[in-house]
């Protein structure tokens, strides 16, 4: 079963319940009609006639009844018919009731039966809806009374449309607020239930593929030789399978793209965690645009490719991102036996641009700066300083 199907049952059922009120409340408001009906026999010029109206009231209930109970049937068309049937109804009245009745206010035929139809527009179709059905209902009813504007709202003959209108509109907000609210909290069930998968899959991946790599890891360190380069293999996938298994869902995609279109530098060199490379950064997410952010990730893999080919299978290299106003710095740190002075030099001389051309040169592109710090015997230290905002490089 898909992940969708809870979710629509739910707002199904959500649904049903609030159709079912809407039947209960036509059923009471007919019950209502028929007593008005049955005390007011001199407001009527056509009482028989009255109960035959009534009648046709109770067989339209049952119908619309039945048609709304299932979501098939709660098409555009039965609302429209339901709201002119409705109508009819109410402007019925002036024919089988006394002219004083109407003019004075009196119940008309419908009684309370007529916000049936402003009730199911309203949850079909929303508040806009609801109060659209309530003012077509509404001018029926004062067609019925005939009065005048002034004597319109000097008296209470307003009272009944205002009423529908406004039942429109709450019925209808309050619909749609009850599916928002149980959309959220359906979404709630299914990420606390992919949680608790996630969970049970990392249990699972601990227990078996982890200890499976870290064993290999050890052994091969232990017979060393190409052995041992294995378990330097096998440790990388270990720390690159723990940080998957620990990474949050949240603030960013896997990609690193974060809702407002830029890129997380954090997610994006934290991809390069490894036994022999340890990435540090900042709880919250590093921010920069999409061409930032690339070329800084391809800077900092080139100084790390460096560290592999020239600080030797047991060095080890640090990552840190340190993240300030309009500044963000990348410090990528090696143990291995340090640059002699004038290589660097030489290795542009001849032709080799590692460093000048795939780091330097990205950075200054983004107009921000590269200063290296090394000495034989004690490592190398790249600090790779990106201003936030692009800027274009200086022509000095």
């Amino acid at each position: 079963m898909s992940r969708t199907a809870p979710a629509q049952s739910a707002q199904v059922g959500f649904q049903a319940q609030l159709w079912r009120a809407i039947a209960a409340y036509r059923f009471a408001s007919l019950c209502y009609a028929a007593v008005l009906l049955g005390l007011d026999r001199g407001n009527y010029l056509r009482w028989p006639w009255a109960w035959a109206i009534l009648a046709c009231m109770v067989v339209w209930t049952v119908f619309t009844t039945r048609a709304y109970a299932s979501p098939a049937g709660r098409t555009r068309t039965l609302l429209a018919v339901d709201l002119v049937v409705t109508a009819a109804a109410l402007l019925s009245t002036d024919l089988v009731q006394h002219g004083a009745a109407t003019y004075h206010a009196d119940m008309p035929v419908t009684a309370t039966w007529v916000a049936g139809p402003v009730l199911a527009w309203a949850v079909a179709a929303g508040r806009r809806a609801g109060m659209a059905a309530a003012i077509v209902l509404g001018l029926c009813d004062l067609i019925v009374v005939h009065h005048t504007v002034g004597h319109l709202f000097a008296g209470s003959d307003i009272n009944g449309p205002v009423l529908l209108l406004l039942a429109g509109w709450v019925v209808g907000y309050v619909t749609r607020l009850a599916e928002r609210a149980e959309h959220a909290l359906q979404h709630a069930t299914e990420v606390e239930a992919a949680s608790r998968e996630r969970d049970r899959i990392a249990r699972d991946i601990h227990d078996s593929v982890l200890q499976v790599l870290a064993l290999v890891q050890r052994r091969g360190t232990e017979a060393g030789g190409e052995a041992a380069e294995i378990g330097r293999l096998a440790g990388q996938q270990e720390t690159a399978l723990r940080t998957l298994i620990a990474s949050a869902d949240g603030q960013a995609a896997p990609s690193g793209r974060l809702a407002s279109g830029e890129l997380d530098l954090t997610v994006l060199l934290g991809q390069e965690n490894s036994a022999a490379v340890s990435v540090i950064a900042p709880a919250q997410p590093v921010r920069l645009t999409s061409e930032a952010a690339g070329q800084a990730v391809m800077a900092v893999k080139a100084a790390l490719d460096n560290v592999r080919r020239h600080a030797g299978q047991g060095a080890h290299a640090w990552v840190l991102i340190e993240d300030e106003d309009n500044l963000i710095t990348v410090t990528v740190r090696d143990d291995g036996p340090g640059i002699p002075p004038g290589r660097l030099a030489d290795a542009a001389a001849d032709g080799r641009l590692g460093v000048s051309h795939a780091i330097r040169g990205r950075i200054r592109d983004l107009g921000g700066t590269v200063s290296i710090n090394s000495a034989p015997g004690t490592g190398t230290e790249l600090r790779l300083r990106i201003p936030r905002v692009h800027q274009s490089p200086s022509n000095s």
